[in-house]
C-alpha cells in the first residue's frame, strides 16, 4: 500500500491532478489549522460521468442534465475528490486557497477557506459512503496532520459545522465514529 505523502508544493503524491481554476492565495498570516469533509454527486444522488471534476474546472456542459444550469456560473472547487471508488483526484495544492467553504466560521473565526482544506465525498446526505472513501479519507487526513501539525483531532469538522445554515454535508449519513477509529488506529 503506497504511503500518502505531500510534497513541499502541496501536492498529494497518490492523487490524479486535474488543476482547477478556481483558487488563489492564501493570507500571509493564515496557518492550515482545519479540514473540511464536504458531500457532493452530480447531478444530486448520482455518482459518476466526471461531472464533479468539470464542476470544478468551470467546464460542466449545461445541457447534460437540467440541474447544472443552476450551479453552471458558480466558480468552486476543493482541494480533493474522494470517489465512491477510492480514486483521489486533487485539483488545488493544498498550500493554496480552494473555493470549498463559503461564507462560514469557526472557532470565532470567518471566511474559512483561509485556513482549511476542503476534501469532497462523491456522495449525499441520505446514503452511506464507501469503506474505501473512508480508508482513503483517514490516510489523506493523516498525510495532512503530518504536514499541517496545526490540524488537531477536533479540527476535523463536516461543511455543515462551519455553515449550518446553509449546508447539511457530508449529511447524516457520514459517521464519524468510522473516522475517528480510522484515524485513532
Amino acid at each position: 500500500m503506497t504511503n500518502f505523502h505531500i510534497d513541499d508544493a502541496g501536492w498529494l503524491n497518490y492523487a490524479e491532478v486535474i488543476r482547477s481554476p478556481n483558487f488563489d492565495s492564501r493570507p500571509d498570516h493564515a496557518q492550515i489549522k482545519l479540514v473540511v469533509v464536504h458531500g457532493i454527486s452530480l447531478p444530486p444522488g448520482e455518482f459518476g460521468g466526471g461531472y464533479i471534476e468539470k464542476f470544478f474546472c468551470n467546464n460542466l456542459e449545461v445541457d447534460a442534465h437540467p440541474y447544472f444550469g443552476s450551479i453552471s456560473e458558480l466558480k468552486v472547487s476543493a482541494h480533493c475528490l474522494i470517489e465512491r471508488d477510492g480514486n483521489v483526484i486533487q485539483f488545488v495544492s493544498f498550500r493554496d486557497r480552494a473555493w470549498h467553504a463559503g461564507e462560514s466560521a469557526w472557532c470565532g473565526e470567518t471566511a474559512c477557506n483561509n485556513f482549511s482544506v476542503g476534501i469532497e465525498l462523491e456522495g449525499c446526505d441520505q446514503l452511506a459512503y464507501s469503506e474505501t472513501q473512508y480508508h482513503r479519507l483517514a490516510r489523506l487526513i493523516t498525510a495532512l496532520r503530518g504536514c499541517y501539525p496545526a490540524i488537531a483531532a477536533d479540527s476535523i469538522v463536516g461543511h455543515s459545522d462551519i455553515a449550518p445554515t446553509r449546508k447539511t454535508d457530508p449529511g447524516p449519513a457520514f459517521d464519524w465514529n468510522k473516522l475517528h477509529r480510522l484515524l485513532a488506529g
